[in-house]
């Protein structure tokens, strides 16, 4: 392991760094722009203006930042964030990706209170879900590109880990699922036990929660942020299907067995909000990843995805509910989600220092 010299042989978590929640104050939120054709086949034409009305409303209220290939790339998303975005609130960089899937691929950074490198960059290694989607080089090499540019040390972790597969809520508490953590695509080495133990130990956290199977269509082998989220220190929202001819009802109902066991380490137990699930959204007969659970949490306004279904307006004002601060706004990710992500899979949080 790469150790970075503010740790001085530390861990992150014994330095006193710590993953905020996602509602915590940011600096920026940083993107991959769109550009890989292959993962929103014969459909690609939709995606770039739907980003850019994502993007659009975000920069209204923080800073994004956002990786292009190079110059003319750039100039082709500026021309694509006419009329949505705010000029002032957009920055630039020339770093090439395979794919857009920043929350994946970008840098995790945990914070610390105090003047001396309060920020720092995690950069987990990055295997496109399991080695399903090669080449990724150049999405591994993201982190540190994301850390550098913005003059922050990173530090280097030798364990698979994507930034959609946890879910903390800055209190101590870390979600994630046994589908994709203790899939040998990830870690094949790695035992639970190592595997909490480097969660705790990189991103600060006391308590690692486990949930079962994720939704059907989703590639990342369940990740967290397509099922149950954390919207306070102490409460959830969690996507249910009432439909039990549904093929997500099983494992969802599973998983909200589990949450209504889970305890936090205080003893508490959590609150549990339940987000209906939207009617099956496919694509040439597949049944793609669609969940009200990937919204994403800005500093004014929360940003979730919606289907053109009857459940978008209620699941909506629930969120409203959650977040009586921020303003929330659905945006249509029917074609996004043929590219099996949506809008919290699209970014990547970089919390104030």
């Amino acid at each position: 392991m790469k150790n970075s010299p503010i740790l001085n042989g530390k861990t992150p978590a014994a330095a006193g760094y710590s993953m905020p929640a996602e509602w915590q104050p940011h600096q920026c939120t940083w993107i991959s722009w769109p550009h890989n054709r292959e993962s929103w086949p014969d459909k690609f034409e939709p995606v770039e203006p739907a980003t850019a009305r994502f993007v659009g409303v975000l920069s209204r209220s923080e800073l994004v930042r956002i990786n292009v290939l190079d110059a003319a790339h750039e100039k082709h998303v500026r021309q694509q964030l006419e009329g949505y975005a705010h000029s002032a609130n957009i920055a630039f960089h020339h770093f090439p990706t395979n794919d857009a899937w920043c929350r994946d691929h970008g840098a995790i950074f945990v914070k610390r209170s105090g003047p001396d490198h309060p920020l720092l960059a995690l950069d987990f290694q990055y295997n496109a879900w399991g080695g399903k989607y090669p080449p990724y080089d150049l999405d591994n090499a993201i982190a540190a590109k994301m850390a550098a540019s913005i003059y922050t040390l990173c530090h280097s972790v030798p364990m698979v880990l994507e930034g959609g597969s946890i879910e903390v809520n800055g209190a101590g508490a870390l979600l994630t699922t046994e589908q994709c953590l203790l899939n040998p695509n990830r870690n094949p080495s790695m035992s639970r036990d190592a595997i909490e133990s480097t969660l705790c130990d990189m991103l600060g956290v006391n308590q690692v929660l486990w949930l079962g199977e994720g939704i059907v269509g989703d590639d990342t082998d369940g990740h967290i942020d397509d099922l149950t989220r954390f919207v306070a220190e102490d409460t959830v929202v969690t996507v249910v299907e009432k439909n039990r001819s549904d093929e997500n009802y099983q494992a969802l109902a599973e998983n909200r067995e589990r949450l209504d066991k889970l305890k936090l380490a205080d003893g508490r137990p959590l609150k549990v909000l339940e987000m209906q699930m939207p009617r099956p959204v496919e694509f040439k007969g597949d049944r793609l990843p669609a969940s009200y659970a990937n919204f994403y949490i800005g500093n004014r306004v929360v940003l979730m995805p919606t289907f053109d279904d009857p459940s978008d307006e209620p699941n909506r004002a629930l969120l409203a509910r959650c977040f009586p601060d921020r303003d929330v706004v659905g945006i249509d990710c029917t074609d996004l989600v043929l590219g099996l992500g949506a809008l919290h899979c699209l970014t990547q949080q970089v919390p104030t220092a």
